[in-house]
């Protein structure tokens, strides 16, 4: 790509950042509520539907991308279903906003979302695994693909619940993916990623410690949805598919806690849907450690995902699983550390405390 063209792109990113950065002020001026409760961190009612801002900068940009540049679209049925999937799940998301659907109602829009973009032809076909290699996925690249787009939807939206926490972790993997794929010509996950890391940053001020707006569902949901799709996306980088542990290497952290806390709540009998405060986050809050720090701590971590996706493209196909480890390695150390903060400071993963 020539440098007059990649400065052309940043000065538009810088505009979808303007576009997210008013729509975030619409929605402070004009606000949706999010009132405290037992189950929430903030003590004051709170705008939030900020997502909104991320939203509009997203689908403009795939706008110009449909209308202008051709070389930077997926095959027209793929396109057209992710979006409008996207889209459309956005706008349940921003209605649940205001009126708190049940989870079961959240599910059933994400699975429809999934469904279309896998019904547009955006499956995994292939993965390459540590010893066995490069297996093919056959039919059970549909439950897979379906699975993986819900499970990364929810474990964002879950994780959305401290300031600038989810915010400057997307904002940081998508610049990363965004990179990535421009080394590797791959223009769509190139030109997404840039999108979504412009509507994040137009976001993320007004998201910092204390939170002037939260992203609300339209935000986490609708960001959880579009990473999952580039993961999809991004394994088109190899033929073994296996660049599709990218996303989730990015946002290792989100999905460790996601999972650490489903696995923990499931073994104790309790409901995984039901809305709580015990994620290894909101427990680090809840220990003294303020929500700046700990965002900060999410973002470093996301840093340091980064370098392993530097040191992913070194290995060979059935290598590149294993950069996982130390990402694990790094997460084990941080719950260990959270639990050693609960223990001091007398708190348990009861519900009611």
């Amino acid at each position: 790509m020539q440098i007059s063209a990649f400065i052309a792109h940043l000065a538009f990113a810088a505009c979808l950042a303007l576009v997210s950065a008013l729509g975030v002020a619409l929605m402070i001026r004009f606000p949706i509520l999010d009132h405290p409760d037992a189950r929430k961190a903030h003590k004051r009612p709170t705008p939030k539907g900020g997502g909104v801002g991320v939203v509009l900068a997203f689908m403009l940009g795939m706008a110009a991308l449909y209308g202008l540049a051709d070389f930077a679209r997926l095959a027209e049925p793929q396109f057209r279903g992710v979006i409008l999937a996207a889209f459309a799940m956005a706008l349940v998301a921003l209605a649940d906003d205001v009126k708190d659907f049940r989870f079961l109602v959240k599910l059933s829009a994400q699975f429809l979302a999934a469904l279309v973009a896998v019904a547009s032809g955006l499956v995994l076909t292939r993965l390459a695994l540590p010893v066995v290699g490069v297996v093919e996925l056959g039919w059970l690249g549909v439950p897979i693909t379906l699975f993986w787009i819900l499970g990364c939807t929810n474990a964002v939206n879950f994780m959305d619940g401290s300031d600038a926490l989810v915010a400057s972790v997307m904002f940081l993997a998508s610049a990363t993916l965004c990179g990535v794929a421009l080394s590797e010509g791959a223009w769509f996950v190139y030109a997404a990623s840039l999108f979504l890391a412009a509507g994040f940053l137009g976001f993320l001020p007004f998201n910092l410690p204390p939170a002037r707006i939260f992203m609300g569902d339209v935000g986490s949901q609708f960001a959880g949805f579009v990473m999952a799709v580039l993961a999809v996306a991004a394994s088109r980088f190899d033929a073994q598919q296996v660049s599709v542990l990218i996303v989730p290497l990015l946002i290792f952290s989100l999905l460790f806690d996601a999972v650490f806390t489903l696995v923990r709540r499931a073994l104790a009998g309790r409901p995984v849907s039901r809305p709580h405060r015990t994620h290894l986050y909101q427990m680090a809050v809840r220990s003294g450690v303020s929500p700046a720090r700990v965002a900060a701590l999410h973002a470093g971590f996301t840093l340091f995902h980064a370098a392993l996706v530097a040191l992913f493209f070194q290995l060979g196909p059935s290598q590149k699983p294993l950069v996982l480890l130390p990402a694990l390695a790094v997460q084990l150390a941080w719950a260990l550390w959270v639990l050693g903060r609960m223990r001091r400071a007398g708190l348990t993963f009861q519900e009611h405390q």
